[in-house]
């Protein structure tokens, strides 16, 4: 079987996550193209792969028969580098989020489907072998009707963090604060959970201690879906350390969630088990990016060799995006967002 070539556009902090997946992956691709505004960046991570070019900019690899690309570039920057490369023929796996406004995920979803190519979106923990497991308990209906869900997530960036990047803590670049910088994940997860569109969304955003910056460090929202089920979440980056992510979800017959990578089912207080993540790899990076971009990866380059549907593509990455766009409009308005409004794209850009 030949092996996809493969360009990596970002070699930024998260790239060393990359870097060993694609060599767990080397069955199946080549890493032919290192890509950074910084080239002493994009050369590093080159070196790791023989044959594989470090430039400046991604265009000069959209004429060398690339066939997936992935984006780790600033927020801001993702929705433009991938129309570019979809219209060129090339396959997209974009990290999180894949726009910052509705109006620029959309061009996305709307260039896949014309070019004919697949656009993928990183939400690397929906792949964790607890949260596909507690998604079957759901789907196969023994929590019964679902009643509400909660999300919890508390963790600390201090001032380095922000110092350390000219786009990070900021609305033009990265598109906000803690809601679509570190809670977009457990938002996916749980919307993804729950599996019901959204009726309405209120919520609030709120600077509390970080006074250098414009963005929310802490957020509080309640999303009523039409199934019924009420989802409270709340995060916050003032805390004292990174604190395991708590997620819940409530039916009429127990309860069900995770605790950073322990997965946990309560049913009828009869059924009652823990399942931790098992990974025998040692993976580089945050503790919290968990260990499944090796899946979902290894998902996406199957889905183009094999020219299948894509499990997390455009329209499924748009969703968790939607929710934190309208927790903001809900904060700057005041005001609870429905859901024909949220459609409609509200003023989300």
């Amino acid at each position: 079987m030949k092996k996809l070539r493969v360009c990596m556009i970002g070699c930024g902090r998260i790239s060393e996550m990359y870097a060993q997946v694609f060599k767990e992956l080397s069955d199946l691709a080549e890493v032919v193209y290192a890509v950074d505004t910084d080239l002493n960046k994009a050369k590093a991570f080159a070196e790791q792969f023989k044959g594989c070019k470090a430039i400046i900019d991604y265009r000069e690899c959209m004429e060398d028969n690339i066939d997936v690309a992935h984006i780790a570039t600033p927020h801001y920057s993702h929705h433009e580098i991938a129309i570019e490369l979809m219209k060129n023929k090339i396959h997209v796996l974009t990290e999180k989020p894949m726009a910052i406004t509705l109006s620029n995920a959309d061009k996305m979803i709307s260039v896949s489907e014309e070019m004919g190519t697949k656009l993928g979106v990183i939400f690397q923990t929906r792949y964790a072998k607890g949260c596909t497991h507690i998604k079957n308990i759901i789907d196969s209906g023994k929590l019964g009707k679902i009643k509400c869900a909660r999300s919890y997530l508390s963790w600390s960036r201090n001032k380095s963090y922000y110092a350390d990047s000219d786009w990070k803590g900021t609305w033009d670049k990265e598109g906000g604060g803690v809601l679509i910088d570190q809670a977009i994940h457990s938002i996916d997860r749980v919307q993804w959970l729950v599996g019901s569109d959204i009726e309405w969304i209120e919520g609030n955003i709120s600077n509390r201690n970080h006074e250098y910056l414009k963005v929310e460090d802490t957020a509080d929202a309640l999303v009523k879906f039409q199934n019924g089920c009420l989802y409270h979440l709340y995060a916050t980056n003032c805390y004292g350390y990174d604190a395991p992510i708590e997620l819940e979800i409530v039916g009429e017959h127990g309860k069900v969630g995770m605790k950073q990578d322990l997965a946990w089912v309560d049913i009828d207080g009869v059924e009652y088990y823990e399942m931790a993540e098992e990974n025998s790899e040692v993976i580089p990076g945050k503790a919290y990016w968990g260990y499944t971009h090796v899946t979902q990866i290894r998902d996406f380059y199957i889905s183009v060799i094999n020219d299948s549907l894509v499990k997390i593509d455009g329209r499924e990455g748009k969703k968790a995006l939607d929710i934190i766009l309208s927790i903001y409009e809900s904060s700057i308005k005041n005001k609870r967002i429905y859901r024909d409004i949220i459609e409609a794209g509200g003023n989300h850009d």
